[in-house]
């Protein structure tokens, strides 16, 4: 590969991920637009008791849903609660990916490069290469 052809990907590699961050940033800021003009919306909406309306082709209804998490540091408890009263089936057991990641990868390490035996079969495990780009020093 010649380097004109390298220098020309990774040009387009750090372009492509200024683009990326720049949506985002975008992407989050439209976000927090959209939920202050709804709260603006549904408020007027329930201050003159109009339950839906059309405008324009399209139909604006009132919504209301309740929403529920645990109390900040009650999660164990409310979990504990939740199987005690029959309502298991609720709760959910997960595992971080990147801590499972990390995990695996140190088990492997300390197995001689090999995955342990108890493992094989219950994880996937793949290498994933792509390039770093950062501000170069001057």
């Amino acid at each position: 590969m010649e380097s004109n052809d390298l220098f020309a990907l990774a040009d387009e590699l750090r372009e492509l991920r200024e683009t990326k961050k720049r949506l985002e940033d975008e992407l989050k800021t439209v976000g927090l637009e959209i939920d202050r003009v709804d709260a603006s919306l549904a408020q007027r909406m329930a201050d003159a008791e109009t339950q839906n309306f059309t405008r324009n082709g399209t139909m604006f209804c009132l919504n209301s849903n309740t929403r529920a998490s645990a109390a900040a540091g009650r999660k164990d408890e409310l979990f504990a609660a939740l199987r005690e009263a029959g309502f298991g089936d609720l709760v959910y057991e997960t595992v971080n990916a990147n801590s499972l990641s990390a995990f695996v990868k140190e088990q492997t390490t300390e197995n001689g490069d090999a995955l342990p035996e108890w493992l094989d079969g219950l994880v996937s495990v793949f290498e994933k290469t792509t390039v770093g780009v950062r501000k170069a020093a001057r």
